[in-house]
């Protein structure tokens, strides 16, 4: 094998490995909820957890000089998407969560992405990127694993956990995170990863601290929430963000939101190994019904079938 296609083929393997852990590092973002939102107001953590991400991108692209993204129109879009995307989704995912909502719960409303975003497709007959309208089969895989989403956390749904208030606030993340995905799919053009998501946390940055100095709670740094920010840092904005950027770059918007599908599972599962918590037969189905409906979902349609020549007998 020469050089290059050794190169090649371990880039492919980075690649399909992408999908696999994006889920398992954003499934974590709900287990870093539940440490460490006793111990600070949701935005103002949110806020320093921007402020430190930029700090470690910018270190990042000083030591690597990446390049900044070009034009005028890509940083607005960017600055777009950040707030979309960052400011917006995770304003209402830990605002929610700090109003009492269950991680399991937002995990749910959250998950329904992938339908709001198949509806949106749909819609449009056609577009600029190419996207095509969803089909019958991938309407059937969203519909499985809404089901198995369902299957996997309706336990954890009522008990006096839900207000008007947290409801509202997740449906507004819910379509902060639809709008964010949609429009950096439509407006960005690909660049740098650590460039473009330093962007995005700056304006993100701009967004959500006056609404943390209005905030009243102090941070308490606890060992929980000292650890809850260094990984949201670390592994979900440097890890996590960055890879979804990528994603979203590389595949049809409905095809990768619908990995989202795969999260409230995996934190069903990490919720079991971490705290105990118990993991049911209709657990178990929900989990499976994911799996096929993303399955159904993320594969690609088989190639039209070439017609028969002379050259090209048709295959038995």
């Amino acid at each position: 094998m020469s050089a290059a296609g050794g190169t090649t083929s371990a880039r492919d393997r980075l690649v399909q490995a992408m999908p696999p852990v994006f889920v398992l590092i954003w499934s974590t973002g709900f287990i870093v909820a539940r440490y460490g939102m006793p111990y600070a107001p949701p935005i103002s953590f949110l806020s320093l957890r921007y402020a430190l991400s930029v700090l470690s991108f910018g270190v990042w692209i000083a030591l690597s000089r990446a390049a900044w993204p070009r034009g005028r129109a890509q940083w607005l879009h960017l600055a777009a998407s950040g707030v979309l995307m960052h400011a917006g989704y995770l304003g209402g995912v830990w605002a929610a969560v700090k109003s009492g909502m269950g991680a399991g719960t937002i995990a749910l409303l959250v998950g329904l992405q992938p339908v709001l975003t198949a509806v949106w497709v749909s819609a449009m007959s056609t577009s600029s990127d190419g996207e095509s309208r969803v089909s019958s089969r991938q309407w059937l895989g969203l519909a499985l694993g809404l089901s198995g989403l369902l299957l996997v956390v309706w336990r954890k749904l009522g008990a006096g956990e839900l207000t008007a208030w947290n409801l509202s606030l997740a449906a507004f993340s819910l379509l902060c995170i639809t709008a964010g995905t949609l429009y950096q799919k439509h407006f960005v053009a690909p660049c740098d990863v650590r460039t473009a998501n330093t962007v995005q946390l700056l304006a993100a940055l701009a967004v959500s601290l006056p609404i943390a100095l209005l905030e009243q709670e102090p941070i308490v740094f606890h060992p929980h929430l000292i650890g809850a920010m260094a990984w949201s840092v670390i592994g979900l904005t440097l890890g996590g963000s960055s890879l979804l950027y990528l994603l979203i770059q590389r595949g049809a918007a409905t095809r990768v939101t619908s990995l989202l599908y795969l999260v409230p599972p995996t934190t069903a599962l990490m919720a079991w190994a971490l705290f105990g918590e118990s993991i049911t037969p209709a657990m178990v189905l929900g989990m499976a019904l994911t799996a096929v409906g993303v399955a159904l979902v993320v594969r690609s349609p088989a190639p039209p079938e070439a017609p028969a020549t002379a050259a090209s007998p048709r295959p038995e």
